[in-house]
């Protein structure tokens, strides 16, 4: 039997008492387990990627990417048994104890894990209180000061079988009063309450207004789809369903609902359904203050339920990714100390700003983070893209070939530490298509799109791939396409300029004229736009104004020149390159500088 050593983080659960629950109602309380493990226990380890190592009859051990999904996993848990237990005696509460280690394992060919991670794991467990989490100082110190615990410092402890004494924490989700197998702590051993999770957020049931039990049945799935896509989100903490519905129908207060379920933001709406239409309106509350931070309304017309329930999530979801994103960099920008993850979201805020400038801070921030977790894949991520961006999108067409390579080896590297990255896979897509491998680049995007469907960027640099291949005609709809998914993405000038250029590549300069001036209107820091837009008033005979948009991408990019377009092409393939001819025709006749 072969195998392989790795570090990996361990948890290890089981019910307190086990024995005397079954012994008492062993049919109840086998029931309830079946009841939890599908509903509450496989779902929250599935959000937070954990592997099912084996399961032990009342607990499991469970293997894990990295101890912060560990640990927002183990009060993922505890926070829903606590919901269960409401009402219940504690002769009938399930109560789970969790023990949480990072350490050398071996992992046998079936996928089965043994060696000390798993021995310590388990060992924390055993003397973890009911409701509690306990950590050994390994895990500790992964997640100190990345997820805001309180937490107890129980000291060097001597576990059964452990040669060296450990440094234990133990951080207690559940009440105190819960504690039915061991005598109550003292008020000095009662923990404080733990701050929110950074990017934690509760999605409350929608509330469904008009039509019957299948309009509430879908508007449901739209909650449930909806939680599901946010929790993609990278190092979200996001609160399950089942744990959300138990609000619903019920009228709550924003900053009682944030410290019961100990969560940052709330996402409340509602969908009226009036004749042939629904109405969508949706909101992102602050818990902690009960301020709203961002409102959206649109409708959209009937159609088949499960399109309808598609588009609404991805346009929600969309849109409250950048929202949360940014409230989470203000945040971050008051740390004295920022973390890797800190680092990362301040990182966002800046590219998220456009221009050269404030990417090349971005990457700053990126390459920081990474400096300090280089397995943040998504600072690898974000340098990756900065990069692209510098190199290949406001490189004045003097593209910085060494530059790309670099980012394309930042992005295979992410990939290979996370192999479901779909941000990793979208920009590499994105890569290739800058660098003559088209169809290599649109088989990248689809994987990314694989996993997670969403990802309005996808279908615009498909767009792009299709005129690297000499089918403009095709271009537009992937844009279009695009911006159905993503209507507010922070690039969406770039799909813009790829929709004007498709345009320009087919001889309809008054639609590609009009495309090049809303992304200039998305973005005044991208001069392609000027000179491309030139081009096409130049074809249109309006030379006065093509050499007034020339003076205008030239104070932006002075050194651009048809040389310098010439040098740098996204293809080889003759038709594209008949196309490009056509647009440097158009750009000589605006006065565009050759050299």
């Amino acid at each position: 039997m072969t195998e392989a050593r790795k570090l990996a983080a361990i948890l290890v659960s089981d019910i307190v008492g086990f024995s005397r629950l079954a012994g008492a109602d062993e049919d109840r309380i086998l029931a309830r387990m079946r009841t939890l493990r599908s509903d509450l226990i496989d779902p929250t380890i599935s959000v937070h990627r954990g592997r099912v190592v084996k399961r032990t009859g009342d607990g499991s051990i469970v293997e894990f990417r990295s101890v912060v999904d560990a640990v927002r996993c183990a009060i993922e848990m505890q926070q829903g048994l606590v919901e269960r237990n409401a009402g219940l005696p504690p002769e009938r509460r399930i109560e789970f104890r969790v023990g949480i280690h990072l350490g050398d394992v071996v992992e046998e060919s079936d996928g089965d894990l043994m060696g000390d991670g798993v021995n310590i794991a388990a060992r924390l467990e055993g003397i973890a209180k009911p409701g509690a989490i306990c950590l050994s100082e390994d895990a500790y110190r992964q997640v100190k000061g990345r997820l805001d615990l309180s937490v107890n410092d129980l000291g060097q402890t001597e576990l059964k079988n452990i040669a060296e004494p450990i440094r234990v924490y133990s951080l207690q989700v559940g009440p105190a009063g819960s504690q039915t197998a061991a005598a109550p702590p003292t008020a000095a051993a009662t923990p404080a309450a733990a701050a929110p999770p950074r990017l934690s957020i509760v999605v409350l049931p929608f509330a469904s207004l008009g039509g019957g039990p299948e309009h509430e049945q879908f508007v449901d799935g739209v909650t449930e789809s909806l939680t599901t896509d946010l929790a993609r989100i990278a190092n979200s903490f996001i609160v399950a369903r089942n744990t959300a519905f138990t609000y619903k129908g019920k009228p709550v207060d924003a900053k009682q609902v944030g410290r019961e379920l100990n969560v940052r933001y709330i996402l409340e709406g509602s969908i009226q359904r009036g004749g042939n239409r629904m109405r969508v309106n949706a909101q992102l509350i602050d818990a902690l203050s009960g301020n709203h931070m961002w409102a959206e309304r649109f409708d959209k017309p009937m159609a088949d339920p499960f399109d309808m329930q598609d588009e609404i999530v991805s346009q929600l979801a969309n849109q409250l990714r950048p929202e949360l994103l940014a409230a989470e960099a203000r945040r971050a920008e008051s740390e004295e100390n920022p973390d890797s993850v800190d680092l990362y979201l301040l990182g966002n805020q800046w590219f998220n700003k456009g221009g050269t400038a404030n990417v090349e801070r971005a990457r700053d921030y990126f390459e920081r983070a990474v400096a300090l977790d280089p397995n943040n894949v998504d600072a690898l991520v974000g340098a990756a893209r900065a990069d692209v961006l510098i190199a290949g999108v406001f490189a004045d067409q003097d593209r910085d070939d060494e530059r790309l390579a670099a980012a394309e080896a930042l992005l295979i590297k992410g990939i290979s530490i996370a192999p479901r990255n779909y941000w990793a896979h979208l920009w590499l897509g994105f890569i290739q298509i800058l660098t003559n491998r088209a169809a290599r680049g649109i088989a990248e995007l689809e994987r990314a799109l694989t996993l997670n469907r969403n990802l309005g960027a996808a279908h615009a640099w498909m767009g792009l791939a299709k005129i690297a291949m000499g089918r403009p005609e095709e271009t537009e709809a992937h844009v279009n396409e695009a911006f159905r998914i993503s209507p507010s993405e922070g690039v969406g000038f770039i799909w813009m300029h790829i929709a004007g250029l498709a345009n320009l590549y087919l001889g309809k300069n008054d639609e590609a004229l009009a495309w090049f001036r809303r992304s200039i209107g998305a973005s005044r820091n991208y001069p392609l736009n000027h000179f491309y837009g030139a081009a096409a008033l130049a074809h249109l005979g309006r030379l006065d104004e093509a050499k007034a948009e020339v003076r205008a991408g030239l104070a932006l990019a002075p050194k651009f020149s048809l040389t310098r377009f010439r040098r740098h092409a996204d293809s080889d393939n003759p038709a594209y390159l008949a196309l490009r001819g056509r647009l440097e025709d158009g750009m000589r006749l605006a006065g565009v500088p050759e050299e």
